[in-house]
């Protein structure tokens, strides 16, 4: 049996932390190896632990989520970031995913949500529907392209590209290979060299640089 997927909580709230706690730790390949009540914490405890996902609350105190999500990778760590919110409209979604996250879950959501959501992050996919990628990326993402990111999309190859718009269409790594007739494995490879070329850390940060760059455009749908 593999290892149990190591988390760390942190949310200003002790209640619910230890909620968190609760329904992570009840499940047998999950484990929280530690907890943060405000930004500055989290990083320092997510530094020392090594975690493979980090549960960040969006809004805290001494340091928010998204500035310490974006210290924590700088530092070098290897956490996967699930955000914690609890808006599905809140402002500060696409600077989450612009400063490294990989998905963010609503706090009111299921429970049993919560312990999918972890797996699903470590696992390396991004944690969003593409449905509410389009929204989110209509409402924060303007229309008219960044010209310097527009740029930098001559450094990906053809099929590079191909792969980025049918990420940014929220197509998973099974439904771009199909799409292109690329095995999965091909398709990771693909997306790790995009990610690399254009500095990236998560694939919805990919997602979040295709609207911006103009390579997508809200409404109209990947070839």
């Amino acid at each position: 049996m593999p290892p149990p997927i190591k988390v760390v909580v942190a949310d200003d709230q002790a209640l619910l932390r230890a909620g968190l706690r609760a329904l992570i730790e009840a499940e047998e390949d999950l484990s929280v190896v530690g907890e943060a009540g405000d930004g500055a914490e989290a990083v320092d405890v997510a530094l020392a632990t090594h975690p493979d996902v980090v549960l960040m609350d969006i809004r805290m105190p001494n340091l928010d989520g998204i500035t310490a999500t974006r210290r924590l990778l700088a530092a070098g760590s290897r956490a996967r970031v699930l955000m914690l919110t609890t808006f599905d409209a809140d402002e500060y979604v696409v600077d989450a995913f612009r400063n490294g996250a990989a998905g963010f879950l609503l706090k009111d959501g299921p429970p049993d949500q919560l312990a999918v959501a972890v797996r699903t992050v470590a696992a390396g996919d991004a944690l969003l529907a593409p449905t509410l990628t389009s929204r989110l990326i209509e409402e924060y993402v303007g229309t008219a392209p960044q010209q310097q990111l527009h740029g930098r999309l001559h450094e990906l190859t053809e099929r590079e590209l191909e792969v980025l718009e049918q990420l940014a269409a929220g197509k998973s790594n099974a439904e771009i290979g199909e799409a292109l007739f690329l095995s999965e494995a091909t398709v990771k490879t693909h997306l790790t060299r995009v990610l690399s070329k254009l500095g990236l850390k998560s694939r919805v940060q990919a997602v979040v640089f295709a609207y911006e760059s103009g390579l997508v455009r809200p409404g109209r749908a990947a070839r």
